[in-house]
């Protein structure tokens, strides 16, 4: 009896550091992941595995299934969601940092790969930023060869399947570059050098400085955005425990530090949470580009409303490297991929262990920009927060698509009175994940929330 009470004692409670499920095999690495609209999983592969069909993976019964295939090889290219829900994937692989020029969408809805107009020349490693109107604009990516940088930006017109080459903004900018449609219409540049960049999309386009960073470098380190507000964590060589963040809704932008992660981490991926806190998972607190040798197996939540972190529980494998992290609809958060891994684990945070999940029986599946719409849920009473979050699009410890708007509202008798966020600077068009979010920190199953373009 003495021994049966000791093991429960150090059982850890997954209320305070959340729980991961076992291992699941899967056919090919999870490099490149993205979070359809019907809540399936897209996921394809790292090198010669990027022309193998990708794989679809259920969160609900857990049950496999090849794609199509694209037709060449699409590992290392960019990849976003335009405002109908086909995944735009720009760019991919001859060989290492030799790029290919092509372009193709996948529908979700037919299960098919649409060829569209090749780019100006191979990117391998780009970039992808959905704008306001729903075209999309592509940054970097290597020709063919090391520091071979595609330097002109293109802007893929949605209306014509066509390309606008932004001659205005000739710049070397680092592959994989991490930028965000900012709340002033242009996109913003957040690393992985110490000098950010705005980049106005419009006529032929144009780059201007943005404050420098207090850090400097943070190859290999994810950044989040949250109501105008974008965060750095960790990063560089050797990493940094460090975390910064910008509001860009400020009348002068400027980095300030926040409270550094419990330990250095490089290679980790960062996920938006429907509570508006940002789950870390993975990477590597070594030296060196992908140091297996130095793990970071425990996973830890940031808090920005407190600017404090949490440690949560450890998954199984080594995440650094060709890994990948998303938000499930259910809340859960799947963290799969690494250096020749296939596989992956799901995380249960803390807050599915909290007490029963505010319900939503009835939602809109579109709102117009400010517009006011109506949650049904007979937890009204106890509702805190509603927040939007895209659908993910993660490859290389960098999302493409991902970003928090936290929604104002009113009560009502078993209802909410919810105002959409005010313009598409801030909510791109496209399809996003709905929740709410009770005085417990519990949040909702996600419901499927379109915001139309113009």
């Amino acid at each position: 009896m003495l021994a049966s009470a000791s093991a429960r004692a150090q059982t850890p409670n997954p209320a305070q550091v959340g729980r991961w499920s076992a291992v699941m095999n899967w056919p090919i690495s999870a490099t490149h992941l993205s979070v359809l609209p019907d809540g399936k999983v897209f996921f394809y592969g790292e090198f010669e595995e990027g022309a193998q069909p990708p794989q679809r993976w259920d969160p609900v019964t857990g049950a496999l299934n090849p794609y199509p295939y694209a037709g060449y090889n699409i590992f290392c290219s960019g990849h976003s969601f335009m405002s109908n829900g086909k995944l735009l994937v720009t760019g991919g692989h001859i060989a290492t940092r030799v790029g290919l020029p092509h372009t193709s969408s996948y529908d979700y809805l037919s299960n098919t790969w649409t060829r569209l107009p090749d780019m100006n020349a191979g990117r391998w490693y780009p970039t992808n930023t959905t704008l306001p109107n729903g075209d999309v604009v592509v940054v970097s990516g290597e020709i063919a060869g090391a520091g071979d940088i595609n330097q002109i930006p293109q802007r893929f017109i949605a209306g014509t399947s066509l390309w606008r080459t932004l001659t205005g903004a000739q710049l070397s900018v680092p592959f994989y570059p991490k930028m965000f449609l900012a709340p002033n219409g242009q996109l913003f540049y957040a690393g992985q050098l110490r000098g950010s960049l705005w980049l106005n999309p419009n006529g032929n386009g144009a780059w201007t400085p943005g404050p420098l960073s207090n850090f400097g470098g943070r190859s290999y380190g994810p950044a989040v955005y949250i109501d105008g507000k974008v965060t750095l964590f960790g990063g560089g060589e050797p990493p940094t425990p460090t975390v910064e963040q910008i509001d860009l809704t400020a009348a002068a932008p400027s980095w300030r530090y926040m409270t550094s992660m419990s330990i250095r981490r490089r290679q980790h991926n960062a996920v938006l949470l429907p509570d508006g806190t940002v789950l870390v998972i993975g990477g590597s607190s070594g030296s060196g580009f992908d140091s297996a040798d130095s793990p970071v197996l425990y996973a830890e939540l940031y808090n920005p409303a407190t600017n404090t972190w949490t440690k949560l529980s450890s998954q199984v494998r080594y995440r650094g490297y060709h890994s990948t992290a998303a938000l499930l609809p259910d809340g859960r958060v799947l963290s799969a991929g690494g250096a020749q891994e296939r596989t992956a684990e799901v995380f249960s945070p803390p807050y599915l262990f909290k007490g029963p999940r505010p319900v939503v029986t009835a939602a809109p599946t579109t709102s117009q920009p400010g517009a006011t719409f109506s949650i049904t849920t007979p937890d009204a009473d106890r509702i805190t927060l509603v927040s939007l979050i895209a659908l993910n699009s993660v490859t290389h410890t960098f999302d493409m698509n991902q970003r928090l708007l936290t929604l104002p509202f009113t009560r009502t008798a078993g209802a909410l009175t919810v105002t959409a966020p005010p313009n598409r600077n801030l909510a791109p068009p496209g399809y996003y994940q709905l929740f709410i979010v009770n005085d417990a920190g519990v949040p909702s199953t996600g419901r499927r929330l379109r915001i139309p373009p113009p």
